[in-house]
């Protein structure tokens, strides 16, 4: 009798402390443009936290604990980061690991040169709606996400992964900052979680685009569409159409173009929506 019992007690001390929520075996992928999900224990109170100086995304996980979902940029190196929280006693800060990935290349020739090699005026018109775009990447909502398990925006296949080392007509240009699903100028993009417009515009790039945020911080981007169906202000229910497929801006033909963003930090969208692979 005594062995079996042995064996019972050696099982229960090698589990973890919890076990995982839904969460976090859903987002925690902490590669560079992944996601780090990190536990804040369970003050009363939601604790607040930041990353590399942006407040993040803080959530309750099963009413047991607090946990930060942290966006990690894509330029970040393999090894340990840090969170910076609160508690009683004041200031702490929890590390967590960033694993390495390697991301694949993509070769695209385009014949407008502008859109590769812009005029100066042109450079001006993209610095500046880079600024506006950024400023709203940048937004911290108070308000919870209604759900962290997105829908498809779009029903179709995946065409372009997130993090593609892009080259245009042999040139390197900025990594694929979303995902590419493949379908038909004029499908209707709908919101994959509750969110508000905060920025619909016209860019050089991104052509026809609208920014929902869903609440601290998690903010979608939608581009290249051929009509937009909202405006600022607009607050919109999951599922509901922001607008419809097109192949504005920089686009080689019609598709549909979602990034996620967290903490200010463009993240691998397929996180989101169950679909990762490392």
């Amino acid at each position: 009798m005594l062995r079996p019992v042995l064996i019972c007690l050696a099982l229960l001390t090698a589990l973890p402390a919890h076990a995982e929520g839904f969460i976090t075996r859903l987002l925690n992928k902490p590669v560079p443009g992944g996601v780090a999900v990190i536990d804040l224990g369970n003050p009363p109170q939601a604790p607040r936290a930041t990353y590399l100086g942006k407040p993040v995304l803080v959530v309750r996980e099963d009413d047991a604990r607090w946990i930060a979902i942290v966006g990690i940029p894509l330029t970040t190196k393999p090894g340990t980061q840090k969170i910076r929280t609160e508690r009683d006693s004041g200031p702490v800060e929890l590390p967590f690991s960033v694993n390495s990935r390697v991301y694949r290349e993509q070769r695209i020739t385009l014949k407008n040169k502008e859109q590769v090699s812009p005029s100066p005026t042109n450079l001006k018109r993209i610095e500046r709606e880079l600024a506006e775009q950024t400023k709203a990447y940048d937004q911290f909502s108070p308000r919870q996400p209604s759900n962290l398990l997105f829908d498809l925006p779009v029903n179709g296949p995946l065409s372009s992964p997130f993090g593609l080392r892009r080259f245009f007509n042999g040139e390197e240009r900025n990594p694929h900052s979303g995902l590419d699903f493949a379908v038909g100028a004029g499908t209707p993009i709908k919101a994959p979680a509750a969110g508000k417009v905060i920025l619909v515009g016209d860019y050089f790039f991104n052509g026809q685009t609208v920014f929902v945020d869903h609440g601290q911080g998690l903010i979608s981007m939608f581009c290249h569409m051929s009509k937009i169906d909202v405006k600022v202000g607009d607050e919109m229910p999951r599922g509901g159409v922001v607008g419809r497929v097109g192949a504005t801006g920089r686009a080689t033909g019609p598709h549909m173009h979602w990034n996620v963003s967290l903490n200010g930090v463009r993240v691998d969208p397929s996180i989101f929506i169950g679909k990762y692979q490392p």
